[in-house]
């Protein structure tokens, strides 16, 4: 049986990691798919670290040298012991023990800090926010579901705004993707605006055609190793769909993944859906299937290339 497929996600804390990696396992199938969330991976509870005075970000926080064996027994297809920390009050449970599935999604804040760890991921996602939209939504997800008050959560951040900028924003060097959702004119929480760095460790699907030079309208800017890809969250549904068929059609190979429920989510219970979540949704989903394809063919590594950015990118 071909290894699994290993999808890194990761990004400061609230940037959007587990929102991005529930709607990908939905759109594998949860049958498919083996989540980690490389928090559990932390040393100290949130009692412990309150006392050290360090913060979950430094990575001396957390089981490194675990993490990155555990991943290299996944991409194996090996089953793992994996610890549990639990966010809900802080504390850690017991470890359970976890097989790969087909495709295996990672998500997590320090997961391509070192190269050992970087090496086991098949597609590398970083999601980069606008800094005010990433407090805006850490504030609101720990005060209303992690027990903090929104003083304590803006002074957390503030204690960790060094250690984010040292061990946790680096990272966007190493990332085929950086996906960074922001707010449009209207500020509209449910078609937020998207901007892709694509680089070139992956070939990704030429979407030249789709570009127009008018408001509203997708753009592409090119850089060197790079490219800048920008979907307004109005993005009419329709040029949507042709973008989605062009993709599909590029991977007849899974055709099983298809789906119509691409870009889809909930505020409270209320169900939206976004064009541009939908695009990087599908482009994601074209660089998983064809590493798929390419391991089930015999290959091992799906990657053009591996060398590091140069300094400046992607910053």
């Amino acid at each position: 049986m071909p290894r699994p497929i290993i999808l890194g996600i990761v990004g400061d804390s609230a940037a959007g990691k587990t929102t991005l990696s529930k709607g990908l396992v939905s759109l594998l199938g949860e049958e498919s798919v083996t989540h980690v969330c490389t928090d559990d991976y932390h040393k100290y509870d949130r009692k412990q670290r309150s006392e050290r005075k360090i913060t979950p970000l430094d990575p001396e926080c957390n089981y490194i040298d675990i993490m990155a064996q555990h991943l290299r027994l996944l991409r194996q297809g090996d089953p793992i012991l994996k610890p549990v920390y639990k966010h809900g009050d802080g504390t850690f449970g017991p470890p359970v023990y976890t097989m790969p599935e087909r495709f295996t999604v990672i998500e997590g804040l320090l997961g391509y800090h070192t190269a050992e760890l970087r090496a086991a991921y098949d597609v590398r996602v970083y999601l980069d926010p606008p800094e005010d939209l990433r407090r805006k939504w850490k504030v609101k997800r720990d005060s209303t579901r992690r027990g903090y008050t929104e003083a304590e959560v803006l002074a957390d951040l503030e204690r960790r705004e060094e250690d984010s900028a040292s061990f946790i924003r680096p990272q966007k060097r190493y990332a085929d993707m950086v996906v960074s959702f922001h707010e449009g004119e209207t500020g509209d929480q449910a078609n937020l605006d998207a901007q892709l760095t694509l680089r070139d460790g992956l070939p990704h699907p030429d979407l030249g055609m789709f570009v127009e030079h008018s408001d509203g309208a997708i753009s592409m800017e090119g850089r060197e190793n790079e490219c800048v890809l920008r979907i307004p969250g109005g993005l009419d549904p329709e040029r949507t769909r042709a973008i989605e068929e062009l993709i599909w059609d590029r991977m007849h190979f899974a055709s099983h993944l298809r789906t119509d429920h691409l870009g889809e989510f909930k505020i409270g219970n209320e169900p939206h859906r976004s064009e541009s979540l939908a695009l990087v949704q599908i482009l994601i989903l074209y660089h998983l299937a064809t590493a798929r394809a390419t391991v089930a063919l015999g290959g091992e590594d799906t990657r053009t290339d591996d060398k590091q950015p140069a300094s400046n990118a992607g910053a």
